[in-house]
């Protein structure tokens, strides 16, 4: 049985606690389920704008996309959990990652491990907000088969990312492939996300590439255009290439940025 679609959508870094509340109550009312900050250096702290953004709002749910465990101890941030959920009635999903900025470890004075150190720190972070905070949902994101065995184990939600279609080369198949023979009798309980990095905001139907090149800066716009994090065409083809991937990958939930908010809604209404 296909899960219901769920719509997320990143926040970009706020000027004032008026823009936050206007904004956060904007993307409620175009139909979001869930608005999500990032956690990197030079942006805004998350649990406050998302303390914030739960005061001006009444719905949505609130998350982090994704925090970098690198940066936590695990009992000082499940504290952090715990009064956030509390401060927004419940409505908390916290994202995890591994962290891959150097500078940013670098900037908060914390060594830079090797990547299956950081992967093993995540799972040590996330098996400890699990075991203290269960009712508030964990999504783990990223492509490796170390990280997404971790989160095949012990997380609610799984962000896949990086990953491409083409033609025969469905690595994004392979991925989802990967995490159900990780999950074992977890799969099915398991809510599959995909980041978009662009959809067309002009009317036109041809999305704006640059956010989705800053990931691979080496393909075509064609390959781009391939790419399962794209989307383009009319609203009823968007909303039509949504279903697709929910039958086709069991992907049922989808995040967007703010940047898309307000022609993405369009979609929305066509899949509710």
């Amino acid at each position: 049985m296909e899960k219901q679609f769920r719509f997320g959508v990143g926040l970009n870094p706020i000027r004032s606690a008026t823009e936050l509340a206007e904004t956060a109550r904007r993307l409620e009312g175009f139909g979001f389920d869930v608005l999500h900050v990032p956690d990197h250096l030079g942006a805004p702290a998350p649990f406050p704008v998302l303390v914030a953004a739960a005061a001006a709002t009444s719905t949505i749910r609130l998350g982090t996309y994704v925090l970098n465990a690198g940066f936590y101890k695990p009992a000082l941030l499940t504290r952090d959990i715990a009064d956030t959920d509390v401060l927004s009635g419940g409505r908390l999903e916290v994202g995890l990652g591994a962290g891959y900025v150097r500078a940013e470890f670098e900037a908060a004075e914390l060594p830079f491990p090797s990547a299956g150190r950081r992967v093993e720190y995540l799972e040590h972070v996330t098996k400890y907000v699990a075991t203290h905070q269960p009712r508030v949902p964990i999504l783990i994101a990223g492509s490796g088969d170390r990280l997404l065995t971790t989160a095949a184990r012990h997380a609610d939600i799984i962000g896949l990312t990086g990953s491409r279609v083409d033609g025969a080369d469905d690595s994004l198949a392979e991925r989802i492939d990967f995490v159900r023979a990780a999950a074992g009798n977890r799969f099915d309980a398991l809510e599959l996300n995909l980041a978009i990095t662009a959809v067309p905001t002009d009317g036109s139907g041809t999305p704006n590439l640059s956010l989705t090149r800053r990931f691979a800066p080496t393909l075509s716009d064609e390959e781009l255009l391939a790419s399962p994090a794209v989307l383009s065409g009319s609203v009823d083809e968007m909303a039509d290439t949504l279903r697709e991937r929910r039958h086709r990958y069991g992907i049922s939930y989808f995040t967007v940025q703010q940047q898309h908010a307000e022609a993405f809604a369009e979609v929305i209404a066509a899949l509710r």
